[in-house]
């Protein structure tokens, strides 16, 4: 399948004892800790990409509810070295879709993208986290997990 021109973030996060814990990622090829991110394939909704890439990413099975979050982005294409080739050279940014996901405990299956992962607080995520809208989708579901909007 063809790379469609979109992005998804997925936010895995457990509550335990009354206190949320989120679970990052570092990536190998540049080192900086970010949620599971991806791209959609063609034929594929967002949401079934955000399942997908959870799936590959941290072995998180299909049957965890995954929600969007109101958390959009763009991204600049030059983050994608295929870019160009793929969609053109006029395509300069490329769309991000935030989504949120509970997990029953914190077992997760790292794959090879990533060296590391580690479960964190809010604060200890968002200093770790490198990418500004990996931080605006945390402080969003944070909130609605704070206030009771979601799950």
């Amino acid at each position: 399948m063809a790379r469609a021109k979109y992005q998804v973030l997925v936010l895995p996060f457990v509550r335990v004892n009354g206190t949320t814990e989120y679970c990052i990622f570092k990536r190998r090829d540049i080192g900086i800790w970010q949620f599971v991110s991806g791209g959609g394939e063609e034929g594929e909704t967002v949401l079934q990409s955000a399942q997908r890439e959870a799936f590959e990413e941290a072995g998180i099975d299909y049957s965890c509810k995954c929600l969007p979050l109101e958390t959009r982005a763009t991204l600049p294409s030059y983050l994608f070295p295929f870019a160009e080739k793929l969609w053109g050279k006029q395509s300069l940014v490329v769309p991000e879709w935030a989504f949120a996901i509970e997990l029953p405990d914190k077992r997760v299956k790292l794959s090879d993208e990533h060296t590391e992962y580690r479960w964190a607080n809010y604060r200890e995520a968002v200093e770790l986290l490198h990418f500004d809208s990996n931080k605006i989708a945390l402080w969003e579901l944070d909130n609605k997990l704070t206030q009771g909007i979601i799950f």
